[in-house]
């Protein structure tokens, strides 16, 4: 009995490995092609799009970048103009007090003026900076 069963079972063997060496007909094997050529074309075109959504995120945060540094420029240029004008502010209305009377009164009036003048002009030149 052992000896028929190991005869069907080695017969049944050779049958396997025989059949994984067959070849597949020309359809088979075109269909075969076909389906990994479109899973190939699918995980591609997978990857492009991740890499362009990662790409996209990068360049907004690169921009974002530098809107800040362009932001922070333009900080710093405004608080130079004002720190001058301040400077330039105090200085005038030092000298004026070497006048008196309506010529001191006139010279603080311009110095007030042209201090006025210089901080809207460094708000200006700051808002114009940030576009």
């Amino acid at each position: 009995m052992n000896l028929k069963v190991i005869t069907v079972i080695g017969f049944f063997t050779l049958a396997v490995v025989a059949g994984c060496d067959k070849a597949k007909s020309p359809n088979e094997v075109a269909s075969d092609v076909t389906a990994a050529q479109q899973a190939a074309a699918k995980k591609v075109a997978d990857a492009r799009a991740d890499a362009n959504k990662e790409e996209s995120k990068a360049a907004d945060k690169v921009n974002d970048k530098i809107e800040d540094l362009y932001t922070a420029e333009a900080k710093g240029a405004y608080d130079v103009a004002i720190a001058k004008a301040d400077g330039a502010h105090k200085v005038a209305l030092d000298k004026c007090e070497a006048m008196s009377g309506n010529a001191q009164k006139k010279c603080k009036d311009r110095a007030d003026s042209d201090y006025d003048a210089a901080k809207a002009n460094a708000k200006a030149t700051e808002e114009a900076s940030k576009r």
